[in-house]
């Protein structure tokens, strides 16, 4: 199989059909493009856990293990609350690189307002380089849970933020030497600094509260892989116009010297948002500072589609992610 994503339909095949539900209080079950699963406790609340590893960087690993899964977390409408970290380091790890990875995590979790519960660290022969999975867990009352699966026909479809934002800082961090041959340092270290823009949780409280239909946060594969997550969680089709899709130069010219697809690089730090009233939720998050625009809506069709003038593109289930070929 190739580097990155289990494709769709072996996951389906090998790991969702293995799977059987044998607890009533599980709210939320194992579904493509859901990221979190929901555990009903005493009283109105649920308690939500999502776990990610990062596997494609090495540079500020900490950081990013803590916001993709608070990201979810916060993308479900629940409030992350702590995490779990397992870190498994190479042989050739010093014991610095293991401190600073723990103040990154700690620091980043001092911004979320989120406390380091436990974990486990080893070294270990099997990995070429560290190798960190988060556990996040969250709450959230049991009515206020936001599914990625909750689109219905008609609803606009609301991006957040830029494609690509995350694969954007992560190449300007590693490939700065190759970019530098054609770009100019200031461009390269513009990208760079796009990692501040990593969390969702900022919109996400402001969109779980205007009662929203379904969200989902931009990872791997791009935000031509997460449109084609939320129509497939939700069971209804898509149809985007790629000229609506927000995206800054900087990823559009990193990109193009790489020769990859900027839609279809992980993108944590995006959302996607289902709503009735499209234009009201982005005026909404403008005036808290948050870059947002429609970029489609959910149709009858099974055809999840974009749009580019009077080409269409068809999409389907995200594949091995363009960060992936920078390595190559």
């Amino acid at each position: 199989m190739e580097i990155g994503k289990v494709p769709e339909n072996i996951l389906k095949r090998s790991v969702f059909k293995q799977i059987h539900h044998h607890r009533r209080e599980i709210l939320v079950h194992p579904n493509v493009g859901e990221d979190c699963c929901a555990l009903a406790v005493d009283g109105d609340y649920a308690l939500v856990f999502s776990t990610d590893p990062i596997t494609g960087t090495d540079k500020g690993i900490g950081r990013l293990a803590v916001h993709i899964n608070a990201n979810d977390i916060a993308s479900s409408g629940a409030e992350p609350i702590g995490i779990l970290v397992s870190i498994i380091l190479s042989p050739d790890t010093a014991e610095n690189d293991l401190k600073q990875i723990m103040r990154d995590i700690e620091e980043t979790c001092g911004e979320l307002d989120i406390e380091i519960m436990g974990g486990h660290t080893e070294v270990s022969d099997v990995v070429k380089r560290t190798v960190i999975n988060v556990t996040c867990v969250g709450k959230v009352k049991k009515d206020k849970f936001i599914p990625t699966g909750g689109l219905s026909v008609g609803d606009e479809i609301v991006m957040t933020k830029w494609a690509g934002i995350e694969g954007t800082s992560i190449i300007a961090d590693k490939k700065a030497d190759i970019l530098l041959k054609t770009l100019p340092e200031e461009l390269i270290k513009t990208a760079a600094s796009y990692k501040k823009y990593l969390s969702v949780m900022p919109e996400a409280f402001i969109v779980a509260e205007a009662g929203v239909h379904a969200m989902h946060d931009v990872t791997e594969g791009g935000i031509f892989g997460a449109l084609w997550e939320i129509g497939e969680a939700s069971g209804v089709g898509i149809t985007a116009d790629l000229r609506k899709i927000p995206i800054k130069q900087e990823t559009v010219e990193i990109c193009e010297v790489f020769g990859i697809n900027p839609y279809m690089l992980i993108s944590s730090g995006s959302m996607l948002i289902g709503c009735l009233h499209g234009n009201e939720l982005v005026e909404k998050l403008a005036k808290k500072g948050i870059s947002a625009a429609v970029i489609g809506r959910a149709t009858e069709s099974n055809d999840r589609v974009v749009i580019n003038g009077e080409e269409t593109r068809y999409l389907g289930p995200a594949v091995s992610d363009e960060l992936y070929k920078i390595y190559q």
